[in-house]
């Protein structure tokens, strides 16, 4: 209307004489007579009305389901008519969808626009269909509309129950019955149960109550009761003081082994023996290897929308570590369900789907628990780790971690649980639920002395007739302080001790003799030269072509990945050419490399599970080896290596002689290497890692890698720990007593100092 008033000003003003300067002009002729300027008039061109276009109604639903599909509900409501958002509250409305998504336990939502009518400006309809995927039923398929209204220039949501599914219209709520199978047991490699359902007692003591005259004939019952040496149960009590009412849990037993003594069926008190029965997932002899094993646990309240939409039921345990975890799909089943509309008189008002479960399917794992239980008992007294892998496979036997826990104690019915789970969850428990096999990350020490053998062999500036004379300094870097062998520190104590020095530096070496005897001057000066001559990342490509630093690939149990630097200078490449520094790794890693040493240079993957599936059926999963690679060393680098670890072993002068030299000569040929590296505090982790060479067909052959954290040197406590465990393995027991045990498992009590007389006056 504004534009059609200003034309027609235009032209009367044209037509009152007026002369504007523009080209588009058309003359009109005044009479001859009169002699006055000819006017002129503008025409000037039509303006059309901008008119801005409509909003596609299509674009606003898009935009809504797939924010839905994000699980964005907060976008959802922003797209709501005002109408709509005065009648439910964004807190309302996200509740509503999140509790339709883990009701049928909804995997994937997809959606199909199938027409829109838009019936005037300010209205408007679209059809579309929904499909949702839920890891319980089959796909549930639905066609509904969504009406829209245009607000504000753009189209919003009119929001309805109807809008989530047709039949939740009137007020209807959606159920799922979840059926669910029963949790699949894990075996060890025999089929012995290492976690199955079971009835199961709790026992524990009150050491307060305990009559010190019968002391030792209870404990003598204990023993048969749990399994637990005498000597054991009352070391772990030692510090409780009399007629003090604190509770020691022990442990949980299978029902049928107490009922052989006692009558428990509702429970046994008397004062000093407290013994509670309960049924649940059973973790045998107190875990065995709970950290690689796992345990599970009860749905937390912060956890139960991400678990039902899982298909989980609220009340249920789910994996939380190690196997329990990853093999959460197998142990589970396919689970089912059926799904209800409910009234709102509680009333079923249709089903919608039926779907019934399958059964899980259980775990066999590669491990042998007598193996197992045998090196959790050499890592009694110390922190650490064992891991054992049979050389040509790359099965893991045994995979300890010390300290340990017991994962019934994550157990609500078991009486012992919630003192199992303090002492877990103290700060002075030492982390027991960290898996040091796999996740404890360290200095290898003189045990990386075997991939600086390597890198310097293969670059070609050292073999195996280089010699180096170890002496008991070394000085080739003049800005630092000299830096001294092992020899020198022996040396050292001998003299404080005993007034004279017996450990004499080893003299004039050849690289596989330097090995041998771990001579630290050597190696510092291999990786100097190296660094040198410019070839600054040879040590630190070589371990990484071994497998350190970075994961083995394991499946079953968490992993670390370790640290393996290139030195920045000349200080950092000594360091890390005798496995200091910055450089960190972990024991599976080492047992990987260990295993392809031991087996010819192939590169096995380590693995843990032997066979996954139903009884009775074809198994969804059997073990195969998986070679990853060989070693990137030539034949006569790896015979180099090979000799100095049998030397180490089997030679007088080798650094784990006077420990394993007899047991490899008589009974088992064993190779290895010592480590003990410095771990920043007063005392060094102990390593010792090895394989053994039997070559028998019922027996194969082993690598087994030792760490004891913050316990001394590696030839004094990792190498009888590395026996110990080879006796196990080829004899079927121990009786080889490590130096800091009184009998098998049972450590030694110091003995008191003895007393000063008293002088006579």
């Amino acid at each position: 209307m504004k534009i059609r008033l200003l034309i027609f000003v235009l032209l009367f003003l044209a037509i009152a004489g007026c002369r504007p300067a523009t080209p588009e002009t058309t003359e009109v002729a005044a009479p001859e007579a009169v002699d006055t300027p000819s006017p002129t008039v503008t025409v000037l061109p039509m303006v059309e009305p901008q008119v801005t276009p409509a909003p596609n109604v299509e674009t606003s639903v898009i935009a809504y389901l797939d924010a839905w599909k994000a699980d964005d509900y907060a976008s959802m409501y922003a797209l709501l008519t005002s109408v709509s958002q005065d009648a439910i509250t964004l807190e309302d409305f996200t509740d509503r969808y999140r509790t339709v998504a883990a009701e049928i336990a909804l995997a994937n939502l997809d959606y199909e626009i199938l027409s829109s009518l838009v019936r005037n400006a300010e209205s408007a309809q679209v059809s579309f269909r929904i499909l949702m995927e839920s890891v319980l039923i089959d796909e549930v398929q639905r066609d509904t509309v969504m009406n829209l209204s245009m607000e504000n220039d753009a189209w919003r949501v009119q929001w309805a129950d109807e809008l989530i599914l047709p039949e939740l219209a009137g007020g209807n709520t959606l159920w799922m019955e979840r059926h669910v199978p029963s949790r699949a047991n894990i075996y060890d490699r025999d089929g012995d149960p290492i976690v199955a359902y079971a009835q199961a007692v709790s026992v524990g003591i009150v050491p307060g109550h305990l009559d010190p005259e019968h002391e030792a004939d209870f404990l003598e019952d204990l023993q048969w009761i749990t399994g637990l040496h005498p000597n054991t149960i009352a070391a772990s009590y030692e510090d409780f003081p009399l007629g003090v009412d604190w509770y020691l849990p022990l442990g949980e037993v299978l029902r049928e082994r107490v009922e052989r003594y006692y009558n428990v069926e509702n429970g046994y008190d008397d004062g000093v023996l407290y013994m509670y029965p309960f049924e649940s997932r059973f973790y045998f002899d107190m875990g065995i290897a709970p950290q690689t094993v796992g345990y599970v646990s009860l749905i937390q309240a912060d956890e139960e929308e991400e678990f039902l939409r899982k298909g989980f039921r609220r009340d249920e345990m789910v994996g939380r570590q190690g196997i329990e975890k990853w093999g959460e799909p197998y142990l589970t089943g396919d689970r089912g369900g059926t799904l209800y509309v409910i009234g709102p008189d509680s009333q079923v008002v249709t089903q919608l789907a039926d779907v019934e479960a399958q059964p899980a399917q259980s775990i066999y794992t590669t491990l042998d628990t007598d193996l197992q239980q045998a090196a959790q008992l050499t890592l009694t007294k110390y922190a650490g780790a064992v891991v054992v892998m049979e050389i040509d496979t790359g099965r893991v036997l045994a995979m300890a971690s010390s300290p340990w826990f017991d994962p019934n104690a994550f157990e609500p019915t078991n009486y012992n649980f919630s003192y199992q789970l303090e002492d877990i969850y103290s700060p002075f428990s030492g982390q027991p639920l960290l898996n040091r096999a796999t996740q404890g990350q360290y200095p290898l020490g003189s045990v990386f002395k075997i991939i600086t053998m390597a890198a310097g062999m293969e670059s070609g500036l050292f073999s195996a007739e280089s010699t180096y004379d170890c002496q008991y300094s070394f000085t080739e870097i003049v800005s630092i302080a000299p830096r001294y062998d092992w020899t020198w520190t022996h040396c050292q104590d001998e003299l404080a001790t005993q007034g004279e020095c017996e450990t004499l530096p080893s003299g004039v070496l050849t690289l596989p003799e330097g090995l041998m005897r771990s001579c630290n001057p050597f190696f510092w000066h291999i990786g100097l030269d190296l660094y040198r001559q410019g070839l600054t990342d040879a040590v630190s490509g070589m371990a990484r072509a071994f497998g350190l630093g970075s994961p083995t690939g394991i499946e079953g149990v968490e992993e670390e990945d370790g640290n393996i630097p290139d030195p920045g200078d000349e200080v950092a490449a000594i360091n890390n050419a005798i496995g200091q520094g910055d450089t960190l790794v972990t024991p599976i890693q080492v047992a990987q490399f260990i295993t392809a040493i031991g087996s010819g240079g192939t590169i096995y993957q380590p693995q843990i599970i032997e066979s996954i599936g139903v009884q009775g059926e074809e198994p969804v999963f059997e073990f195969e080896p998986i070679v990853k690679g060989t070693l990137p060393i030539s034949q006569e680098t790896l015979e180099a290596i090979q000799w100095s670890m049998q030397n180490v072993v089997g030679n007088r002068r080798g650094t784990a002689y006077h420990i394993l030299g007899a047991y490899s000569s008589n009974i088992v040929p064993m190779s290895g290497k010592t480590g003990t590296a410095e771990s920043g505090l007063a005392n060094s982790h102990a390593w010792f890692a090895g394989y053994t060479r039997r070559n028998r067909a019922d027996k194969p052959d082993i690598a087994i890698v030792v760490i004891a954290e913050y316990s001394g040197e590696g030839s004094d406590i990792a190498a009888p720990i590395f026996r110990a465990i080879v006796q196990q393995y080829f004899e079927g027991r121990r009786n080889y007593l490590l130096p800091w045990e009184s009998s098998v498992g049972v450590l030694s009590t110091p003995e008191p100092p003895e007393e000063e007389p008293t002088p006579e006056p």
